[in-house]
Formats: structure tokens, sequence, C-alpha cells
């Protein structure tokens, strides 16, 4: 499946990298309308997750669904991006996105997580706190007055901590429950790479779009790929709107003895600000 997804993927770039290429082409090379040193930006997202998570204990042999037995549901978090020019076709710039989920609910099953048996009937409270953070570097090999089509390499760090407890209770069948608690981390280094574009679609610098593709597939270890999509005006020289999709962030850490499985699928609208200097 993974790498079915991961051909169709490279089927795509391909095809976008030839149409992209024949486009640039055409355009005159003048003074560029994205010239920059410094850019920024700043942006609200609100994504729907979905996914699973494993624990690293012998006895953690089930999947713990985000939605169907925590009831993670959609949210809205920060992303944010600083990305320095430092020549016409280089760049070095890092990405932060922080997803925090918490929730309390009622178990409709019983699972184990960290070793810890959570028992159907408990009224837990549950997290999953993910810092995301991608220091990288960008090359566009073709850099026209009216956009570029480059490539990214990144190396996506995601430190996640699940947590779920529940307190001393009486469930509805009358039975009394000792309180229990169970926290798992991980931190998971994946490198990623793939095409990154900007294209204005008039002859000035007003409206423009852009977006990327970026994934790494790892094995055994896990996998993540990446794509989203932006539309952005130009409201004056420093200072732009932006507002896109999310079309599709899926990542996979294989669990083992030693650390946490993960499998996390978010989708979702994003707007932002983007300033440039």
């Amino acid at each position: 499946m993974i790498r079915r997804k991961l051909l169709n993927v490279v089927s795509g770039v391909v095809l976008f990298a030839s149409v992209s290429t024949a486009a640039f082409s055409q355009v005159a090379d003048k003074e560029d309308f994205d010239n920059y040193h410094l850019r920024i930006d700043a942006g609200w997202l609100y994504s729907d997750p979905t996914g699973s998570i494993r624990g690293s204990a012998a006895t953690d042999n089930t999947s713990i669904d985000f939605n169907k037995d925590l009831g993670f549901n959609s949210y809205s978090t920060f992303s944010g991006k600083v990305d320095w020019k430092f020549t016409r076709k280089n760049h070095l710039f890092v990405s932060i996105i922080p997803y925090n989920f918490e929730r309390q609910t009622v178990l409709n099953r019983t699972f184990t997580f960290q070793g810890q048996t959570f028992t159907a009937g408990l009224t837990t409270s549950s997290s999953l706190n993910t810092l995301f953070v991608a220091p990288g570097y960008q090359y566009d090999f073709i850099r026209r007055r009216r956009g570029h089509l480059g490539v990214q390499v990144a190396m996506d760090l995601f430190n996640v901590t699940g947590k779920i407890s529940a307190a001393a209770q009486v469930t509805g069948n009358g039975v009394h429950h000792d309180a229990v608690s169970a926290t798992g981390s991980i931190l998971a280094p994946i490198p990623v790479a793939g095409p990154d574009f900007r294209f204005y679609v008039t002859n000035s610098p007003r409206v423009f779009i852009q977006g990327n593709v970026l994934g790494m597939y790892l094995f055994g270890y896990g996998n993540f790929i990446s794509t989203t999509g932006t539309l952005g005006v130009t409201l004056s020289k420093h200072f732009s709107v932006l507002a896109g999709y999310q079309l599709a962030s899926h990542l996979v850490v294989n669990d083992s003895h030693d650390r946490i499985g993960l499998r996390f699928v978010q989708r979702g609208a994003l707007v932002g600000l983007e300033t440039s200097f």
C-alpha cells in the first residue's frame, strides 16, 4: 500500500515537473516577483486527524484508535516557517507545527497501553502531544520572474508523547477500579525530500499558487508523506495572505521493543499571513 502511494506521488511529481518546466521557461528572466532574503509564514491549521498508537510493552498487542477509542476529533493549531534565501537559488528554512489533542471519554472496549490495562466503561483522560520541527535546505533549479520550481531536503523531527489515565472509579456494573495511568514517548527523525514550487498567475506579483510534495519510505522504521497546496494574494511589498489545504500528511513509525508505534494521518484547511524582506 505504501509503495503504491509512493509510486503515485512520484508519477504526479514527474508530470508536474514536466508541465512546470515548460511554463517557467516561457517567462522572461527579469527581476523576481518574490525577490526576498527573509520570509516568515505564520498560519492557522484546522486539522481532521485519524490514526492509532501502540505501546512498546510486550503486552501491548492492540492498536488504540484515536477516534473510535479515545474520541479525538478536529482541532486547531499553529504552523510557522522561516525561510532564509541566502542566494538567488539557495534557501535554508525551518518549519514548526505543534499537534496537541486532549479528550475525556468513556471507553467502549478494553485495551492495554504501556503495560497498563484500561477496562471498558472507564472514564479516561487522553492526550497526544506532538511537536513537529523540520530544518532543511532548498535549491531552486528553475527560477524565473514569475516563480520557481525547486527541491527540498529536510529532516522531519517528531517528538511524540501519548498519555492515558483514569481516576479511581466505580463503573456502571458496580465494579470498583483503582486509578491507572500510562505514558509513552518517542523522538522520530525522518529525512524527507521532494519538489516545491511557487508560480504567479498574473503579470504582476498579485496572485500566486504554491505547493510541495515531501516524503520518504524507510522500510522497517516507518515513512512520511505530505502534500500541501496554497493560494496567495499579495497585499503590499512585504505582506501576503495565504489560504489552502493540507491534502494529506501520513506518518508511520513502526513499533519495536523500545519504542511506541504510531500511525498519524491528518488533512485540513489552513490560512495565514506571509511577510518578506
